[in-house]
């Protein structure tokens, strides 16, 4: 029996056990044996077995010729090194080396979660894992914005027993099951936390002894929310105002966690968000206590010292322009797809020499010049960082594959072939983060584990936790048109495994399941098949992450601080077509 961890873009990073098949390892203190449909379906999605050079196969000493010929005879700062997170184990970033040593540019913000990271880190000063222990010693749990059912599923047990409040503007399968759901309008996330602290602050009911001992600038975050009128703020959340003020009730007498997912900050002000629902509970003394905290997606990087980081001019990932670049050399991501405004992303691709290391056929893969077939995480060594809890797997080579080449392979053979020196060997890049981790039983915990996270500190210049007092938002929410949400997909992970391409609509639309529909924004049109969704909102459509046509309609922007796509921060028309 061979043990290795799940590497896909995920909470959950589950452990699995090969024996006859991936089955998950029953003993890992959180994913408990299961594994979800992707994993369960990996082997069902074919992997890449050629190398292939317009359209025709090639070896892979030939694709690997044809590259460094290209880059030799290329300027490096016309080299676009675009590297995703399809696998996300930390050897994927090794190839940074041998990129920022040849002068490439590379990538930095997020297509994901940069945003609301920015957030948390001007609050705390550092984002720190939430453990799993203590949502299970919690009372309340508050899940905003996030589709755990769907994108975290192992964390499900850890909520027996507790009292589930979920804030969507979907009604989705753990909302139906949730004490309470506040099926607010998109986008008025900040909005109904800046209401539930202003209910807080009428009563009272702020902790003064955590305000005054571990906070600071207090009164400007008590004068800021003073600036949201309640009457007009409630209307705007579309939510009955007994449901928030119950909410910010059982938020006062409870031990409470707040799960906060990626679909609360796909906007402009998605930092100013995130940073909201952190000042909400620091304003509840929720930080630093049993049973109590914020979880959003956990920074693996604190207090890890990295030796793949490097040093290299960067452009921002979500905006990166493609026809900008004589090569683009894109690892790990299929950005026709899961990148915002295809029409651009194509049109940037058409003009450079695209190169695609991966493992899928793809259609990213499909437009490129060179495709290098990638290992998968059975065919190499790796070591992966949950962001959904705090252990770390171990990954070892299981299998054989010499149709394709891993990401240490390929850095190392470009080194030899450019004359570099300085790369270590592949186990002591690992070994190197394996001595920082910390030992539990057989398993790994993160270096930056806290079983309290903040019960000492916060991790900002003054140790204390920094209130928000202004946010910069400008979008019209009277812009005619129906809000588009994109959130993630049981059966896929952005444009991997089983894809849903359909456009939900709600009931009140009179659209029937399989009409056709032609979709506009300001940045475009794509045309769709329906299904009707009654759990909707309705001034609201849906659209899974990985659609093959939704990101024709999403706009070419980051948020206000450059980090991070804003995916929602739309509206579209839709006209029946056929």
């Amino acid at each position: 029996m061979k043990k290795t961890t799940c590497p896909l873009d995920c909470y959950d990073a589950c452990s699995i056990v090969l024996e006859d098949k991936l089955r998950g390892d029953k003993d890992h203190p959180v994913t408990k044996g299961h594994l979800c449909y992707k994993m369960n379906h990996y082997h069902n999605f074919p992997q890449l077995d050629s190398a292939y050079y317009k359209g025709e196969k090639i070896s892979l000493s030939d694709a690997l010729d044809i590259l460094e010929e290209r880059l030799k005879k290329c300027e490096p700062k016309k080299v676009l090194h675009f590297r995703g997170s399809g696998n996300f184990g930390k050897m994927q970033a090794i190839t940074d080396l041998f990129f920022a040593k040849y002068g490439a540019v590379l990538t930095v913000g997020s297509l994901c979660d940069a945003a609301g990271q920015l957030g948390i880190e001007e609050g705390r000063g550092k984002n720190l894992i939430l453990p799993t222990t203590q949502i299970q010693k919690s009372e309340l749990v508050i899940v905003w914005g996030r589709n755990i059912t769907s994108t975290n599923s192992h964390i499900l047990p850890f909520l027996n027993g507790k009292t589930v409040v979920v804030i969507d503007p979907v009604k989705t399968d753990i909302a139906k099951k949730a004490a309470m759901h506040l099926q607010i309008r998109p986008r008025t996330d900040l909005e109904l936390a800046c209401m539930l602290a202003r209910f807080v602050y009428m009563q009272n009911a702020e902790d003064e002894n955590f305000i005054e001992d571990r906070t600071e600038d207090y009164e400007f975050f008590a004068d800021f929310i003073k600036t949201y009128r309640i009457v007009s703020t409630v209307d705007k959340i579309g939510v009955d105002i007994l449901d928030i003020a119950t909410l910010a009730e059982l938020m006062q007498s409870m031990k409470t966690v707040i799960l906060v997912g990626n679909g609360v900050q796909k906007y402009s002000h998605g930092t100013e968000v995130v940073r909201m629902i952190d000042s909400l509970a620091a304003m509840l003394g929720l930080f630093g206590k049993e049973g109590c905290g914020v979880g959003f997606l956990g920074d693996t990087s604190v207090e890890l010292n990295d030796p793949l980081k490097v040093e290299a001019k960067r452009v921002q990932k979500a905006v990166a322009d493609f026809g900008e670049f004589d090569i683009s050399f894109i690892q790990g991501s299929n950005p026709v797809i899961t990148m915002p405004n295809s029409k651009r992303v194509i049109e940037g691709l058409e003009k450079s020499f695209t190169v695609v290391f991966g493992i899928y056929m793809d259609e990213t893969a499909k437009m490129a010049d060179l495709v290098i077939p990638a290992k998968n995480f059975l065919q190499k060594n790796d070591i992966r960082f949950s962001y959904g809890h705090e252990y770390v797997g171990i990954m070892p080579k299981i299998e054989d594959n010499q149709n394709a080449i891993s990401e240490y392979e390929f850095t190392k053979e470009m080194f030899k072939r450019f004359g570099f020196d300085g790369l270590k060997s592949e186990e002591e890049y690992i070994k190197e983060y394996e001595k920082q981790l910390m030992k539990d039983g057989e398993y790994y915990k993160l270096p930056s584990f806290e079983d309290i996270p903040y019960s000492e500190e916060f991790y900002t210049d003054a140790g204390l936790f920094c209130f928000i007092d202004e946010v910069e938002d400008e979008f019209n929410h009277e812009e005619e048109g129906f809000y588009l949400i994109t959130p993630k997909c049981k059966t896929s992970l952005n444009s991997q495994f089983k894809r849903d391409n359909f456009l939900y609509v709600h009931p009140s639309t009179l659209l029937k399941d399989g009409d056709k529909v032609l979709v506009t924004s300001s940045y475009g049109e794509a045309e769709f098949e329906v299904r009707v969704k009654e759990e909707l909102r309705e001034d609201s459509v849906l659209a899974y992450s990985g659609n093959e046509k939704v990101n024709f309609l999403t706009p070419p922007k980051t948020d206000n601080y450059g980090n991070n796509a804003v995916f929602q921060e739309v509206k579209v028309k839709i006209r029946k077509v056929g």
